[in-house]
């Protein structure tokens, strides 16, 4: 008779962790992690400068190729909904003139980045670039400086803003927007600035999916058409209906007149 086979016998379970000895190697194992991120982070770092770099003749081409279509970055900028929130009707008629956008991050990006404008002569300012910079020093804090605007005589856009935004009489729903321009002289808060985040990060590396977003008001007009359309053909069918009414009455007109006929021959 064979005697079934033994099982080895199982390790007793090792005496439980005090809680703070556990604390204690949950934050040896979160420092290894920790540890990994950085390495991530850092290797992550190199990748992007790579390609930012192999990107730049790309970028270049394009620009070059954008320069060649009238109103691209105006159109561009109205078609987006952030920015066409920030943009007043003498706002757009400025941009009208910008013919390039040009976004450069740093060399080792997390510095910063600097966004470009070039204009043509305008009847607005005599700038020919407006740039706008973003730094990030070593210890993590922002800070961001721009050109000076040198506006020609009685065209501050940003003055003219202010000065109808504190028309009280003006109704709340009619206010343009602060001008767009007021955006190169604010600086009160580096780290969380909108737009320049949306131009970088949204508009810069596709700018052709907003320049080709559809004109509402066409869209708005074939509508319209079509509504146009649906109401002729309800006309011509009111109009067929009352030629079958017209039709039904000659009918009993026609029945009443040979019933009239009937009941004079019988009288004979």
């Amino acid at each position: 008779v064979r005697e079934p086979s033994r099982l080895p016998a199982r390790p007793p379970p090792p005496p439980p962790l005090r809680k703070q000895e556990a604390i204690e190697h949950i934050d040896e194992v979160q420092n290894e992690i920790d540890r990994l991120n950085e390495q991530a982070s850092e290797e992550i770092l190199k990748v992007e400068q790579k390609y930012n770099k192999l990107r730049q003749p790309f970028f270049q081409k394009r620009s070059e190729l954008i320069a060649k279509i009238p109103n691209f970055w105006v159109t561009t900028f109205v078609n987006h909904p952030q920015v066409s929130a920030l943009l007043g009707e003498e706002d757009e008629e400025a941009l009208h003139y910008l013919t390039r956008v040009e976004v450069t991050e740093f060399e080792d990006i997390k510095s910063g980045y600097r966004i470009d404008f070039y204009f043509d002569e305008n009847p607005y300012f005599e700038n020919k670039v407006l740039s706008k910079e973003f730094h990030l020093n070593e210890s993590g804090d922002p800070s961001s400086k721009s050109t000076e605007i040198k506006w020609k005589s009685g065209k501050d856009l940003t003055k003219r803003s202010s000065q109808t935004q504190n028309k009280a009489s003006r109704k709340r729903q009619h206010e343009e927007p602060e001008s767009f321009f007021t955006w190169f002289t604010d600086h009160s808060d580096a780290g969380a600035d909108e737009l320049g985040e949306v131009i970088k990060d949204d508009i810069w590396p596709n700018p052709l999916q907003y320049y080709l977003v559809p004109d509402m008001d066409d869209e708005e007009g074939e509508g319209e058409e079509d509504d146009d359309d649906d109401e002729e053909e309800e006309g011509l069918e009111d109009i067929d209906e009352e030629g079958d009414e017209d039709e039904g009455e000659e009918d009993e007109d026609d029945d009443e007149g040979e019933e009239g006929e009937e009941d004079e021959g019988e009288d004979d």
